[in-house]
C-alpha cells in the first residue's frame, strides 16, 4: 500500500486527544477539501509503496500500542483490511480516521468519522475542476451508519468554519438516526492560532447548547502546523 508518512505523536483530536500514538498516513483521497491540511495526500498525493510487514516493523520502533490509520482517505488504500487485522493481531488499539464515504470491513476500535460539510467544496480552487465530484461524493449516510454499527466505538467529527454550518450538521444527524450528542464533535477549521482562535468561543457555545463535544487540535497547540506531528 502507498504510505505518505509514519510518525509518532500526540493524538490531537477526539476522544483520545492527548494519547501518545503512532500514525500511519496513507496517500490518495477521493475528495478535495478546499481547506485540506494534508494536501500531499489529496491535491498532490505523494507516498511510498510499503508492505504490511514493513509497516509493522516501522511501528515496532515506537513505544505505543495506539495506532491511528489516517490519510488522505485510508478506506481507498490497497491492503487496508489486511493492515487493520494485522494491527489488531499485533496488540494495537486501532483508530480509523475517515470521511466515511467508502466502507470496507476493517478492524476498528474507534471509528473517527469526519463527514465533509458544504464548507469543504472547492468551488474556486483549481478553477473548480474538482468541485462537482467532491460535492457529489462528500456525504454517504449509509456508509456512516455501517461504520457506526460495525465499530466498537465511534465519533462524528465535523470541521466547522461558520455558525451557519450547524443546520447542515443537524440535518445530517437527523438522516443518520438517533445518536448520543457527546459522540458529535465540533472542531474549528484552521491550521494556526490566527485561524482557530476566533472560532473557539462560539463553537464551544454551540457544544454547550446542544450537548456536543468540543474538539481541540492539541497537536497544533503543541507543535504548530508541522509535518510528522
Amino acid at each position: 500500500m502507498r504510505i505518505n508518512h509514519i510518525f509518532y505523536s500526540i493524538q490531537g483530536e477526539g476522544k483520545l486527544a492527548g494519547v501518545a500514538s503512532v500514525f500511519l498516513r496513507t496517500t490518495g483521497c477521493n475528495l478535495r477539501c478546499v481547506w485540506c491540511d494534508t494536501p500531499d495526500t489529496s491535491w498532490q498525493p505523494v507516498g511510498e509503496q510499503m508492505s504490511v510487514a514493513r509497516i509493522m516493523d516501522r511501528l515496532a520502533e515506537f513505544p505505543s500500542h495506539f495506532a491511528v490509520v489516517t490519510g488522505g482517505e485510508p478506506m481507498i488504500a490497497d491492503g487496508i483490511v489486511e493492515l487493520t487485522r494485522t494491527l489488531r493481531d499485533g496488540g494495537y488499539h486501532v483508530t480509523i480516521e475517515t470521511a466515511a464515504t467508502v466502507y470496507k470491513d476493517v478492524v476498528c476500535d474507534l471509528a473517527s468519522l469526519s463527514p465533509k460539510l458544504a464548507n469543504s467544496t472547492p468551488w474556486e480552487r483549481d478553477d473548480g475542476r474538482h468541485a462537482d465530484a467532491h460535492e457529489k461524493n462528500r456525504i454517504n449516510v449509509e456508509t456512516i451508519r455501517r461504520f457506526i454499527a460495525a465499530s466498537a466505538d465511534y465519533q462524528l467529527k465535523f470541521v466547522v468554519t461558520d455558525p451557519s454550518d450547524l443546520p447542515e450538521i443537524e440535518l445530517l444527524l437527523s438522516r443518520i438516526g438517533d445518536l448520543p450528542p457527546e459522540n458529535v464533535l465540533l472542531m474549528p477549521e484552521g491550521v494556526d492560532e490566527a485561524g482557530i482562535a476566533p472560532k473557539r468561543r462560539w463553537i464551544a457555545d454551540l457544544c454547550k447548547r446542544h450537548g456536543y463535544r468540543y474538539c481541540p487540535r492539541l497537536h497544533l497547540d503543541i507543535y504548530g502546523h508541522t509535518r510528522g506531528t
